[in-house]
């Protein structure tokens, strides 16, 4: 019988290769989707060489065609899908984490950011969701941010003073795509939440982030192995629920 499988965007290095492994840890396939197939090989290899069940898929989320291709190797192979992690995202290096940039981001700035963060996200959820829908229990997490809360920014103190207008717009749009399509899916036994990993050290995250990678994946792996009881169309942080 073949184990759960999951895949995960954006996976070779970070917060999604640390999710790989976790969730690997757990018997689960892995398909690790990276936009650059030497580092995709090599996160796998290291992987595998602990043991763990884990495949490379090449997979840039802004690109149709390699998109197209995985949905067409993961049904041939596999013919569904249990999980899928969004987690590829970035942060536009002209954009700065502390201050406001509303007033100044360039339209190439905004599209950027959304064209990875959101419009790839939602393409990619998409495309697999045909798969998803011969699980099980099918499982989406989308990997946002607190700081794509309306909620938590319009407040004074807390976030407020981080607002790289780019980044956490996206992140907002994220979590509206949460609700939408957890709405879309009551119904049926797939279950959708939004994941805040925390202020973790990686590329993104920078030195002086207080949580290990390991830290930051264990919102997202608890929603992509949430029982038939667990929450859908949801916002966490570990197991703490947050306003959108």
């Amino acid at each position: 019988m073949i184990k759960k499988i999951a895949l995960v965007t954006g996976a070779n290095k970070g917060l999604g290769f640390e999710t790989s492994r976790q969730l690997a840890r757990q018997g689960i396939l892995v398909l690790m989707g990276a936009r650059n197939a030497e580092r995709g090989e090599a996160a796998v290899r290291t992987l595998r060489d602990e043991g763990l069940s884990a495949e490379s898929v090449l997979l840039d989320v802004t690109k149709t065609d390699q998109i197209r291709r995985a949905v067409d190797y993961v049904a041939e192979k596999y013919g569904r899908l249990d999980i899928l992690v969004n987690n590829a995202g970035m942060a536009h290096p002209e954009e700065t984490l502390i201050g406001s940039s509303v007033e100044t981001v360039s339209p190439a700035v905004l599209r950027a950011t959304f064209d990875v963060n959101f419009f790839g996200l939602v393409e990619i959820t998409q495309a697999f969701l045909p798969l998803i829908r011969r699980s099980d229990a099918g499982r989406i997490v989308n990997v946002a941010s607190i700081l794509g809360s309306l909620t938590l920014h319009s407040q004074e103190g807390g976030i407020s003073p981080f607002m790289p207008f780019a980044y956490d717009s996206s992140k907002t749009a994220v979590n509206a795509f949460t609700v939408h399509l957890s709405a879309a899916l009551k119904k049926t036994p797939i279950k959708v939440n939004s994941a805040h990993p925390g202020w973790v050290r990686t590329d993104m995250g920078g030195n002086e982030a207080p949580m290990t990678a390991e830290e930051g994946t264990k919102t997202a792996v608890r929603l992509a192995t949430l029982g038939p009881d667990g929450p859908t169309g949801r916002f966490f942080h570990s197991e703490k629920e947050l306003q959108w």
